[in-house]
């Protein structure tokens, strides 16, 4: 150990290269790193290591075995491939290029992954492509249809509500109309009820006949006017008003009869079992008793006399709207009794 220690520290560069495995660079990095205390001291030279440590202990002891005449060449270059054969035979190996059928399973690898890959794009994308087949279908039906039935829903509603807008509008005209015909009846009926008190003055003052005559008269205008303006009630289905202004009517036309015994005509008695109807019909049946309720005021304009029908005629211009109140009540709900 001691020669070998020695060789290592004395050796020149081109004796450590005829080692094999030991380059220049190697030779020069172990003369550098010389003086070595032991021998395990040269593996901290850079690129040293245990196997190339052991190739230069056998060059080393080679060399002492060779005789002096010998050539040292020689001995080097046999003995080296000795131990390249019996040191190196796994590095050897390890350096061997792949063999065909170990290239072949490579790329036969690469290539089955390469294919799993197309195979898994192939699915996602006709996975990508059945949802969109499948997928658009679906939402067409139960989003877009749905969408495009309420968009045109919507605009039914819409023209539906202007529609009934136009009607409301008229209705309101025809509502305030009614109302001034009704203000304008209610304001004949206090005319009519002062002229009466004005009579029954006169009657007390010893025009008996006359303030007799133009009271049945007048009571009889009344009963025309609280007529008119039940009907006018009818068509706003105010129905307790309307029954209200009936029995006014039947009232002052009872009190016609019991005054005026010799009035009573055929035609006031069909009047007053029209108005009875017409009391008995209301409010359960408001159509019916519309009809009653013209009948009767048709009988009664005919009784009048022609002086006292053109006076009860004369504050009905407004009732020429009462064509109206049939379309009016078509609409309104009919009470069962």
């Amino acid at each position: 150990m001691t020669d070998f220690l020695n060789f290592l520290n004395t050796a020149d560069l081109d004796t450590l290269t005829k080692v094999s495995g030991i380059t220049r660079p190697i030779a020069g990095n172990l003369i550098a790193a010389r003086p070595f205390d032991s021998v395990d001291d040269c593996l901290k030279a850079k690129g040293m290591g245990k196997t190339l440590l052991t190739r230069l202990q056998s060059f080393a002891e080679a060399g002492e075995n060779i005789p002096e005449n010998s050539a040292m060449i020689p001995v080097e270059e046999e003995a080296a491939p000795a131990y390249i054969e019996k040191s190196q035979p796994a590095q050897e190996s390890a350096k061997e290029e792949p063999s065909f059928f170990s290239r072949l399973g490579q790329a036969l690898l690469n290539f089955i992954r390469a294919l799993f890959r197309l195979i898994a794009i192939a699915i996602v994308i006709g996975g990508i492509g059945a949802g969109l087949y499948y997928g658009l279908p679906f939402l067409n039906q139960k989003l877009i249809v749905p969408v495009e039935r309420n968009s045109a829903r919507i605009t039914e509603l819409s023209q539906q509500v202007d529609s009934l807008q136009t009607q409301l509008d008229e209705m309101t005209t025809r509502v305030e109309s009614l109302d001034k015909t009704i203000a304008s009846h209610t304001a004949m009926l206090a005319q009519l009820g002062e002229m009466q008190m004005s009579l029954e003055s006169q009657f007390n003052n010893g025009n008996e006949k006359l303030a007799q005559e133009l009271q049945r008269e007048i009571k009889i205008t009344r009963a025309v006017e609280f007529l008119s303006r039940a009907r006018l009630f009818l068509s706003q289905s105010n129905f307790g008003l309307a029954k209200e202004d009936v029995q006014s009517a039947r009232d002052l036309l009872a009190e016609v009869q019991v005054e005026n015994p010799e009035y009573k005509t055929d035609g006031l008695t069909q009047v007053m079992s029209r108005l009875d109807l017409a009391l008995g019909n209301l409010p359960a049946f408001p159509v019916i008793a519309v009809g009653d309720v013209d009948i009767a005021l048709q009988l009664l304009m005919a009784s009048l006399p022609e002086g006292a029908a053109e006076v009860a005629a004369t504050p009905t211009p407004a009732i020429l709207i009462t064509p109206t109140p049939e379309p009016t009540l078509e609409a309104t709900p009919i009470a069962t009794p």
